[in-house]
């Protein structure tokens, strides 16, 4: 989930807001998605937890905007 982070805050310029990280996400990775079996009722929730991760690792500064 964190590399789909990294890849979809970089399709934006290194940030965005969380709906659209999530839009980008299933746009992308829809088939994946569906087809993982319960990671589909949980990946967007999944997502924000993916990018809390990267903020604690610093290995993002501000991973999503939160207004």
């Amino acid at each position: 989930m964190k590399l789909w982070v990294i890849e979809a805050l970089n399709s934006f310029g290194g940030t965005d807001w969380p709906k659209d990280v999530s839009k980008y996400i299933w746009d992308k990775y829809e088939h994946e998605l569906k087809a993982s079996g319960s990671l589909l009722y949980t990946w967007q929730y999944d997502v924000r937890w993916a990018a809390q991760e990267l903020r604690n690792e610093k290995k993002v500064k501000t991973c999503l905007q939160t207004s």
